[in-house]
C-alpha cells in the first residue's frame, strides 16, 4: 500500500506538488484513520400438580411472546445492505486484500483464494506482528531468506516488503503454486497420491521431500492441514465470481470495467510524468480509449464530485459506501464531458461521462483510480480479470 491520500478539491494527481491534508471529496475534512455441591437432604419433593401441568406451558408461551415483542419483534431488513448481495462483503478481512488473493490464486489452477486466505489466517491471524524467535514477518509469516526467494514489489509502490500485505499475498501465491507444480509432477509420475491442494499444503508445512518420502500427506503435516481446512468455510465467498457489483464485471474482478476494451497504457506505480517530468506515484491506471468513448460506473454508488480540475481535467468521484469498515471510492478523470452530477446515485455500468484529454493529459484516455479510506491502491486486480 502507498501512503498517498486522495485530494479532490485541489487536484494534484500528476503535478508532483505538495498535497494538502487528506479529506473526503465533497465533505468536511475528517481524520483518517466450571462438581456441583451436593444438595442437602430434605423431605421428598413432590411433582407438579395437574393444574400446573396444564397452565405452565401456556404461561411460558405468553411470557416468551411478550418479551419477544418488547424487544422489537422480527427484525426488518436494512435498506441497501451490500452484505446481503455481495459475498465478499461477508468475509471478515480488509477488503483491499481480496483482489490480491484472487490475483495470487490465479497464478495456478490448484489454488483458490479461500485456500490462501485460510493459510494466512492460520499463519498469522491476519496480523503483521513479527515473531522475534523465528524471524517471521508480515501476514504471510515470511523469513528474510524466504522473502529473498519469493518476494517482489507487486503493488508497485517502490518497495518489496513482507509487511506489505499485497506483496506478501502475492509471494505466498507464488510459493504455493511452485509447490503445487512439483506435487502435480510427483503425482503424475505415481510417486505420491492424494488431493493436490492437501499435498501442496503439506509440502508447505513439512517440505516437498517429506511428502515424496511418505508418498502422501505425511503425518507431520496433518495438524497444519487440519487447521487450514477448518478455516476454509470462512473464506469460501472469495471463490465466487459473482461479486463484481453489477453487470459487465469481469469474472474474478470486483468492479465493472469503466471502459471497454481494457487496454492499459500506464499502470499504477512510480513513474515520470510525461508532461511535468516529475517522478512520483501514478495513482491510478490509464486505459486507452478513443475520444468520446463511453465511461461507466464501476459499482453502484453516489457521486460525490463532478467538476473540472486543473490536473485531472473533468473528473468524477463515486463513493461506493463502507465495506468491512473501509470506504471504497472510484475516480474517472480527463473526461471530455461529465454525465453525472454531485448527489446522484448511479448503478454499476451506468454512464458517467465520455473519454477525453482534459487537464494534464497527452491524449484521449481514462485515468481510473480505486481508493480505500482515502488511500490509493492498484486498480488492476479490482477491475481486470486475474489482475493482468
Amino acid at each position: 500500500m502507498n501512503d498517498e491520500r486522495l485530494t479532490v478539491a485541489r487536484a494534484a494527481d500528476d503535478t508532483g506538488g505538495p498535497r494538502p491534508a487528506p479529506h473526503r471529496p465533497g465533505r468536511p475534512d475528517q481524520p483518517v484513520p466450571h462438581e456441583q455441591p451436593e444438595r442437602p437432604r430434605g423431605r421428598k419433593r413432590r411433582g407438579p400438580g395437574p393444574v400446573t401441568l396444564l397452565l405452565l406451558p401456556a404461561l411460558v408461551t405468553v411470557t416468551g411472546v411478550a418479551a419477544f415483542l418488547a424487544l422489537g419483534g422480527l427484525p426488518s431488513p436494512g435498506p441497501d445492505d451490500d452484505s446481503a448481495t455481495d459475498p465478499s462483503a461477508a468475509v471478515d478481512i480488509d477488503p483491499s486484500y481480496i483482489p490480491w488473493l484472487r490475483k495470487a490464486a490465479s497464478v495456478c489452477t490448484v489454488l483458490e483464494p479461500s485456500v490462501l486466505a485460510a493459510q494466512i489466517d492460520q499463519l498469522s491471524g491476519w496480523s503483521d506482528d513479527s515473531d522475534d524467535l523465528s524471524g517471521q514477518k508480515g501476514i504471510a509469516a515470511f523469513t528474510d531468506d524466504e522473502w529473498r526467494a519469493w518476494g517482489k514489489d507487486d503493488d508497485g509502490n517502490g518497495r518489496s516488503s513482507p509487511r506489505d500485505p499485497a506483496d506478501a499475498i502475492m509471494a505466498l501465491g507464488r510459493r504455493d503454486c511452485s509447490l503445487a507444480g512439483k506435487v502435480t509432477e510427483l503425482r503424475t509420475e505415481g510417486r505420491i497420491n492424494g488431493d493436490l491442494v492437501e499435498l501442496t499444503l503439506a509440502a508447505y508445512a513439512v517440505g516437498e521431500d517429506a511428502v515424496t518420502e511418505a508418498g502422501r500427506v505425511p503425518s507431520a503435516a496433518k495438524t497444519y492441514l487440519d487447521e487450514v481446512q477448518s478455516l476454509l468455510p470462512r473464506y469460501e465467498a472469495l471463490d465466487r465470481e459473482d461479486s463484481g457489483g453489477g453487470a459487465g464485471g469481469a469474472a474474478g474482478a470486483l468492479l465493472t470495467a469503466p471502459v471497454s476494451p481494457l487496454t492499459i497504457t500506464s499502470p499504477f506505480g512510480s513513474r515520470e510524468h510525461p508532461l511535468t517530468g516529475v517522478t512520483k506515484l501514478h495513482t491510478g491506471v490509464d486505459f486507452a480509449a478513443p475520444q468520446g468513448a463511453q465511461v461507466v460506473a464501476a459499482r453502484r454508488g453516489r457521486v460525490v464530485f463532478a467538476a473540472l480540475t486543473s490536473a485531472y481535467g473533468n473528473r468524477v468521484v463515486i463513493d461506493h459506501g463502507t465495506i468491512q469498515g473501509k470506504r471504497v471510492e472510484t475516480t474517472y478523470s480527463h473526461l471530455s464531458s461529465l454525465g453525472v452530477a454531485v448527489g446522484q446515485t448511479v448503478e454499476a455500468g451506468a454512464p458517467v461521462g465520455r473519454v477525453g484529454s482534459t487537464g494534464l493529459s497527452t491524449g484521449p484516455h481514462l485515468h481510473f483510480e480505486v481508493i480505500l479510506d482515502g488511500y490509493y491502491t492498484d486498480p488492476r486486480p479490482w477491475v481486470v480479470p486475474n489482475g493482468v
